[in-house]
C-alpha cells in the first residue's frame, strides 16, 4: 500500500476471483490468504469463455503461457436462429484486432491453473480449505473472523485481519451479513443442461456458437487445445430452455446431475447440416442442470474494513460471456486501489465507486438478454425463417447491440487497448 505498511487481507472464498485477488495482492506487495468452505479444490463446473480484458489481466499476472496451454482461442462469435440461419457474426480476440486472446476453458482448468500459482507464490498454506465463514466483527483497527470446519462442523480458531473480502459466491456468507432480508437468488424461469462432448471440429475448430431466441437456446464452443491437437474437439454446450416463472425448480448447483429425457425432445430437429445439436446432446458423458439465476444490484459492497467481489458482489446471468471476466477485473481493481491508496478504508470505497456500477449496468442489461437480444428479434420478426436478413434486421441495428455490449461490459478494443496497466507494482492510474 502506498506510502505504508501493507494491511494483511482474508478473502473467503477461492473461486477465480478470490484467488485472481490473490495473486494481485501478492504482486503489489500485500499479505493475503484466502480460507474456501469446500474440503479440497477441484476442477468443478464446465466451460467458460474469458474475455480479452480479463485476459489483459490474466497475462499481466504472468499467466498467460498456462492459459494457452490449457484453452483455446477463440476466433469467432456467431449467433444463429433455430434453424441455423445466421444472424451476426463478429472476430473476437486477436482475430478482432484486440492485444490480447479470448479463451474457452473449462472453469475448473482455470480455478486449478489459478490454484497453482497462489500456492507457488503465496506458499503451500496460502489457502486453507474446509473453513466455512460463521460470522465476523470489526473495530478501529481490523475484522475478527469467526470460523467453523465444514465437514464436522467443529469451531476453528478465529482468525484476525485488516481487511475481509468476501468471494464467496452467490450464496456468499459475507454479503448475507450485510444484507440479511435479501432471500434466494432470483431464477428468469430458464433452466440449463451443461455439458462437454467430444465430436469432429465444426466450422473454425474455434467457432462459439449461439443458436436459438430467449426461450430456447443452444450455445457451444470448444475447450480443450489438446483435442484439437489430433484434430478432435470436446465441445462444450449449453442448452437452455424458459418456463413459466411460477414453475417449481431446484435451487442452483454445480453439481446436479441433468436428465436429458427433460430438454433433448425440443432439440431434436435443431442438425443444421455443419452442426448437429441432437448429436453433441446425446454425446455427453454427463449433463448437469442449473436454473439461470442471478442477484438484484445492491446499493453498497463496502463497509468499512469489509468488502464484496465477484458473484458475491455482482451474480449475474451467463450472457455476454462475462461473470468470470468481472470477477477477475474486480480482483485487479481492487488490489490496485489497495495499493496507490494510503487509507484502506477508502480503497474499498474507491474500488466500490468504480466496479459497482459498471457490474449493475451489466447485470441489468443481462437481464434484457445483452448482445443475444437480436436473436429475439429474428425469432419475433421471422419465427418460419427468412430468405433474406436485411429484410428482418439491419446491419446497423446488429453492429449497434454488439458495439453498445462492448461498452457496458468494459471491452470495447479501442478503449482496451489504449488504457493504463492495472498493475499496481508501478503505480499506474
Amino acid at each position: 500500500m502506498a506510502g505504508s505498511q501493507a494491511p494483511d487481507v482474508l478473502i473467503v472464498g477461492a473461486g477465480i476471483g478470490g484467488l485472481t485477488l490473490a495473486l494481485s495482492l501478492h504482486r503489489a506487495g500485500i499479505p493475503a490468504r484466502l480460507v474456501e468452505a469446500v474440503p479440497s479444490i477441484r476442477p468443478l463446473g464446465v466451460g467458460i469463455n474469458v474475455l480479452p480484458h480479463a485476459v489483459r489481466e490474466l497475462t499481466e499476472l504472468g499467466l498467460a503461457d498456462r492459459l494457452e496451454a490449457r484453452a483455446i482461442r477463440t476466433k469467432e462469435l456467431i449467433y444463429t436462429n433455430k434453424f441455423g440461419q445466421e444472424i451476426w457474426r463478429e472476430a473476437r480476440g486477436l482475430d478482432a484486432g484486440y492485444n490480447w486472446p479470448q479463451f474457452s476453458v473449462h472453469r475448473g482448468a482455470l480455478q486449478m491453473l489459478l490454484f497453482d500459482a497462489v500456492r507457488e507464490r503465496l506458499g503451500a498454506d496460502a489457502v486453507q480449505t474446509d473453513t466455512e465463514l460463521l460470522g465476523f466483527e470489526q473495530d478501529a483497527t481490523g475484522v475478527t473472523v469467526r470460523l467453523r470446519r465444514r465437514s464436522d462442523g467443529a469451531a476453528l480458531p478465529a482468525q484476525r485481519c485488516a481487511l475481509l473480502i468476501g468471494a464467496d459466491g452467490i450464496h456468499s456468507a459475507v454479503r448475507a451479513a450485510f444484507y440479511p432480508d435479501e432471500g434466494a437468488p432470483k431464477w428468469n424461469g430458464a433452466v440449463l443442461w451443461r455439458a462437454t462432448t467430444e465430436a469432429t471440429p465444426y466450422l473454425s475448430g474455434r467457432s462459439m456458437i449461439m443458436a436459438g431466441h430467449q426461450d430456447q437456446k443452444f450455445v457451444c464452443y470448444p475447450i480443450d487445445p489438446e483435442a484439437a491437437g489430433r484434430g478432435r474437439s470436446v465441445v462444450n454446450w449449453i442448452a437452455e430452455l424458459r418456463y413459466p416463472n411460477d414453475t417449481p425448480w431446484n435451487r442452483e448447483d454445480w453439481n446436479r446431475p441433468g436428465r436429458i429425457e427433460d430438454f433433448l425432445p425440443r432439440f431434436e430437429s435443431w442438425n443444421f447440416g455443419w452442426l448437429d445439436v441432437p448429436g453433441l446432446i446425446r454425446g455427453a458423458q454427463a449433463i448437469y442442470e442449473f436454473p439461470m439465476v442471478d442477484r438484484d444490484p445492491v446499493e453498497h459492497w463496502s463497509f468499512d474494513r469489509v468488502t464484496l467481489l465477484g458473484d458475491a458482489a455482482h451474480a449475474m446471468y451467463p450472457i455476454g460471456s462475462n461473470g468470470a471476466s468481472q470477477a477477475i477485473i474486480d480482483a485487479r481493481v481492487l488490489a490496485h486501489r489497495l495499493a496507490t491508496i494510503h487509507d484502506p478504508l477508502a480503497a474499498l470505497r474507491a474500488y466500490e465507486a468504480e466496479r459497482l456500477p459498471a457490474t449493475a449496468r451489466i447485470v441489468l442489461a443481462n437481464r434484457a438478454n445483452g448482445p443475444e437480444r437480436v436473436m429475439q428479434y429474428v425469432e419475433e420478426r421471422a419465427p418460419k425463417g427468412y430468405a433474406k436478413l436485411d429484410d428482418i434486421i439491419s446491419r446497423s441495428e446488429l453492429e449497434a447491440s454488439a458495439k453498445d455490449y462492448k461498452l457496458i461490459a468494459g471491452f470495447d478494443k479501442d478503449a482496451l487497448n489504449t488504457r493504463a496497466s492495472l498493475d499496481a507494482r508501478y503505480g499506474a492510474v
